[in-house]
């Protein structure tokens, strides 16, 4: 439990790191997104999930 806490804020610490950097970046990134196909998102969600999940394979080895 303790690894998986620890992982969970590490993934908190990336994931808000651009906010806080470049919160115009962000704004204007986020206007992008909203812009483009359900399914162009659902595409490029699958594949950072399978990225991250090849990540966690070499890890683990």
């Amino acid at each position: 439990m303790e690894f998986f806490l620890c992982v969970l804020g590490v993934v908190m610490i990336v994931e808000g790191l651009p906010y806080f950097a470049f919160p115009e970046k962000m704004k204007f990134w986020l206007q992008k997104i909203l812009e483009m196909p359900d399914e162009t998102l659902r595409k490029f969600g699958f594949t950072i999930m399978l990225m991250g999940l090849f990540l966690v394979y070499l890890g683990k080895d």
